[in-house]
């Protein structure tokens, strides 16, 4: 008799972005890899339908008002799926968490850690005891009065509001102060109260300097501005604010980053005076666990802390046995170098992945479908084993185990293979291989194949000689102790080193002032922006050609269409329903927010009569929805747009639409992005490139793309150094330079610097192992 428990997931006429109708049955309770280059489609696949499916049914089961709310955010384009689980979903969320966010609180270790306090802590004689809300800077209860809990107080000083004393207040001595008409209103403002406004900053008595930059006063004047020929200008009230106060005012008020990044230039971060930086109150700072406050303990490498928790006894070791095995999944998945108290926005994706990774191998669930993204994303092959025993240990406790991987070694380990290929965007979107990872070998037209199976030696290479060098050092910071390092100029060099051996902190001190440097262009796996409004067309200007190209056309002339009426920030030739999102955002309460096409234009951006305009057929919705492949050949006669889209298909990103949403994409493609945005500008002198990890995300495929342009950097006689885990990068390179030996405390040295081969046989170095091995077989 059959069993009415269906042993795999069916997936029926998937329709998902790129996916092409496909059907795939995957086995449950097993780790099932989904590989496929960039832009195949197996994110479209695992999250955009699997997950996307289970969190339809779960809204259904739950209140009507979440059940109305999918009809807003819409169901995934399947025909059906059966036998599928509940899902949790670890996705690398690119989103930057709060200053409040830590380690602590992401694990909920924090919690466990204020109960030992309240519970198990040495007060002082006669102190009341304290409530495990009182050990939180995050509470009423526990935050340090002055700093409200965030450990530092931002303040400024006339050298930072007045950076050029020479400078008169109407030559824009005050630097802080904004631009354009507020800033010479106050300026005038100054002026009707009496204060010179043309003599040199220096040569106003120190009182009035005091006053114009540090007062909370603030006065209210008539101002009669001057006449300007062909305008009349009224009369008009004004009210003061300092230089101090717009500062502060702005940084803590203001909704756009680009103004609150402008206010912080102005800023300087001190330690709480009232908490030392602890950011809680006196009276929990008073309460000791093994002779250490609490901030002190929180400060610790989870590794060191898991040492001090050993051997209590009585109530305390109920609590201490309960904090280790919290601590051990994060230990094994190689995070023991962090700290509780380490803030969030600080780690990289990958290691806020882990994180909540190791935080469900205590959560206990059985019987759902884990969906997880890259988590070995930055990631040192030598900690990539215990990720390996932590996923076999999540499906051990009778879960499914669905990854999307790009790393060889996971997709080795998996129990079950989906590949989706065979290349990008609309090349892609099919299921070619659904089975046992050997059975890969005989797909021709996999590209993950060629890699999984092909042992072929490395190509030789000749190493480049350099033709100077960079002297960094010495950094004595996080755990750097006095490090000098040299980085070769002319040619390709790879930082290694296990997660938190100091390897970004080190790169992070090359310094455009650095002698050697030149130009300097740094490019990271941040965001290109935070809202569907900013998207890759016009973070590469692209945008702006493109606009040009349809106010110049025929209909746009007739009807006095300017530039403007084709931009969806500015009103005009918008939708004014989503302003020009083609989004509108629904909050869902209990989950992040999620984006809905605008109802009025479908996600087209722009107003009726604006799409009326067409160039060669196509309405400027249309282009945006082009593929960067699609649009090269659109544009084949317009050169301005033609080299910006060359750039991005020469970096591999042919399969992303002009006007995909920043939200949309990963951080590896955001880098990229950044990356062709660079290479299309003319460079005559010499550029140091610096990328924090540039495959993070990249098939392998697609990897080879990357690294012939950026070898192609260092034959136009440029400097490219890279942080990076992927040994077949690192073979390639010229020179290494690893840190170690371990990560947090246990590293912060320089291991081993030379050619790929002579940190390939150094003895102390925990990459060299990895990296013998890449170079002897080319993968």
């Amino acid at each position: 008799m059959p069993s009415p428990h269906d042993a795999f997931v069916r997936v029926r006429c998937a329709r998902e972005h790129n996916l092409k109708g496909v059907d795939v049955d995957i086995p449950r309770d097993v780790v099932a890899v989904f590989t496929g280059v960039s832009g195949s489609g197996k994110s479209s696949l695992a999250f955009g339908t699997i997950y996307a499916e289970a969190q339809r049914r779960y809204f259904e089961s739950v209140a009507p008002y979440a059940r109305r709310l999918i009809h807003q955010v819409g169901a995934p384009k399947v025909g059906e799926i059966t036998g599928l689980p509940p899902a949790v979903s670890l996705q690398q969320r690119r989103s930057s968490p709060t200053s409040r966010s830590s380690v602590g609180t992401v694990t909920n270790l924090s919690n466990s850690l204020r109960m030992l306090f309240s519970r198990a802590g040495e007060y002082p004689p006669g102190a009341d005891r304290l409530d495990s809300d009182a050990f939180s800077p995050n509470t009423a209860a526990g935050a340090c009065p002055e700093c409200h809990g965030l450990g530092e107080v931002h303040r400024t000083t006339e050298e930072l509001l007045v950076p050029d004393p020479s400078l008169s207040i109407r030559e824009g001595a005050i630097a802080a102060w904004p631009g354009a008409w507020q800033g010479k209103n106050l300026r005038d403002i100054l002026d009707t109260l009496g204060y010179d406004v043309d003599v040199p900053w220096r040569d106003l008595p120190a009182a009035q300097r005091e006053w114009i930059l540090f007062t909370d006063e603030q006065p209210v004047v008539t101002v009669h501005p001057v006449r300007e020929a062909h305008r009349i200008q009224r009369p008009y009230q004004g009210t003061y604010m300092s230089a101090r106060r717009y500062v502060m005012k702005t940084f803590s008020d203001s909704k756009s980053a680009t103004l609150r990044a402008k206010a912080e230039r102005f800023l300087a971060s001190a330690p709480c005076p009232a908490c030392g930086g602890s950011r809680l109150r006196p009276e929990a700072l008073a309460v000791t666990y093994a002779g250490r406050t609490i901030a002190e303990l929180a400060a610790l490498p989870l590794t060191e802390l898991a040492g001090v928790l050993d051997g209590a006894s009585g109530t305390a070791r109920v609590l201490t046995d309960d904090l280790a095995a919290r601590i051990a999944p994060v230990v094994e998945l190689g995070l023991g170098y962090l700290s509780l108290d380490r803030a969030t926005p600080t780690l990289s994706a990958g290691e806020l992945q882990r994180l909540r990774l190791a935080t469900q191998l205590r959560s206990g669930l059985f019987g759902v479908v884990y969906v997880l993204d890259e988590p070995s994303a930055g990631l040192h092959p030598a900690d990539t084993e215990a990720l390996l025993t932590v996923l076999e240990r999540l499906k051990g406790a009778g879960n499914s185990v669905f990854v999307v991987e790009h790393h060889l070694d996971v997709v080795r380990a998996a129990d079950w293979l989906v590949d989706v290929g065979p290349r990008a965007g609309e090349h892609g979107g099919r299921v070619l291989h659904s089975g046992p990872v050997a059975d890969l070998a005989s797909v021709a037209e996999s590209a993950t194949a060629r890699f999984l199976f092909d042992r072929s030696p490395a190509p030789v290479r000749e190493v480049r000689t350099p033709r100077g060098r960079l002297k960094v050092g010495p950094v004595t910071r996080h755990n750097l102790r006095g490090v000098t390092a040299e980085f070769p100029l002319g040619v390709f060099t790879a930082v290694t080193g296990v997660s938190g051996s100091g390897k970004s902190t080190l790169i992070g001190e090359i310094t455009q002032e650095l002698e050697g440097v030149g130009r300097l262009v740094a490019v990271d796996q941040r965001p290109i922006g935070r809202t569907p409004r900013s998207n890759l067309a016009t973070y590469t200007g692209l945008f702006d050609v493109v606009r040009k190209v349809f106010a110049g056309t025929g209909t746009a002339r007739e009807r006095g269409y300017g530039v403007g009426r084709f931009s969806f920030n500015v009103a005009g030739g918008r939708c004014e329903t989503c302003q020009g999102e083609g989004f509108v955002s629904v909050e869902l309460l209990f989950l992040p927010t999620s984006y809905a096409p605008c109802p009025d234009c479908g996600g087209a951006r722009y107003n009726p009569e604006t799409l009326e305009v067409t160039h060669r057929g196509l309405s400027i919705a249309q282009v945006l929805d082009l593929s960067v492949e699609a649009a090269a050949e659109f544009f084949a006669g317009t050169p301005a747009v033609a080299r910006s889209l060359t750039t991005l298909l020469d970096v591999g990103l042919g399969y992303l639409r002009l006007g995909q949403p920043a939200t949309e994409l990963s951080g590896g493609e955001a880098q990229r992005i950044k990356l062709a945005s660079e290479l299309q500008r003319v460079r005559r002198a010499h550029t140091l490139y610096l990328l924090d990890e540039p495959t993070s995300g990249l098939h392998p495929a697609d990897v080879e793309v990357l690294l012939r342009q950026l070898h192609g950097l260092v034959d136009a006689g440029h400097t490219v150094v890279v942080v990076e885990h992927d040994m077949s990068v690192v073979a390639g390179a010229d020179w290494v330079i690893d840190l170690g030996p371990g990560g947090g405390d246990e590293g912060g040295r320089i291991v081993a610097a030379g050619t790929p081969a002579e940190v390939a046989g150094a003895r102390d170095s925990v990459t060299a192992p990895y990296l013998a091995r890449a170079s002897a077989r080319g993968r």
